[in-house]
């Protein structure tokens, strides 16, 4: 890859990180929820499942899919299904006052790093950097690249929605408000969805 592609590809990765979507939804709960050190597994889990995935995609899951599209259709569904779950797990949890231990916990590392591989919007992402960014005759190098690139820049942009949660902590100080915030999150995971699903 030339440097005018990996600068390309930065505004790229920067801009598909940032906007709202599932992880980005969970973190910013989970920064109101948990606080951002308790969140740093979701958000490690997220960048390096992330990268993973990238690196998955570029090695050859993208061609898999053009031979066996009906794979990709599980794995939206299947996705889907997972984050209707989490959006009712998230509407449905308790708040805690500020200073007390929480009764849930913040997703692990490892069911953060899962959760990419049925992630709808993570394959979107994923699919379009390969197919798009790649140059005609790549190499494990090139994908290499990619896939770590994509997660160094990511990794500040969804960290940013955790710190907001974090932030909004000081705004949301009593139970209900807290629990409308986490309701307004889960509808926001199932609104993700209508894109994906209805496209």
């Amino acid at each position: 890859m030339s440097l005018d592609q990996i600068l390309a590809f930065c505004a790229f990765a920067a801009i598909s990180s940032v906007t709202p979507g599932p992880n980005n939804m969970m973190l910013l709960a989970s920064g109101l929820n948990h606080g951002f050190v308790r969140s740093l597994p979701h958000l490690a889990g997220i960048s390096i499942g992330f990268v993973i995935l990238v690196f998955a995609t570029g090695l050859g899951m993208h061609a898999l899919f053009v031979q066996v599209p009906a794979m990709q259709t599980v794995l939206k569904y299947v996705g889907a299904a997972y984050l209707l779950w989490l959006a009712w797990k998230l509407a449905r949890s308790v708040p805690t006052v500020p200073g007390e231990a929480s009764a849930t916990k913040p997703m692990s590392f490892f069911g953060a790093a899962a959760f990419q591989w049925v992630n709808p919007k993570a394959w979107v992402m994923a699919i379009s950097a390969v197919t798009t960014y790649l140059p005609h005759a790549f190499g494990v190098p090139d994908v290499l690249l990619l896939a770590l690139v994509f997660g160094a820049v990511g990794a500040p942009c969804i960290a940013a929605w955790a710190s907001c949660g974090v932030a909004m902590r000081r705004v949301l100080q009593n139970p209900r408000s807290v629990r409308i915030f986490n309701g307004v999150c889960a509808a926001l995971l199932v609104a993700s969805l209508y894109p994906i699903l209805f496209d």
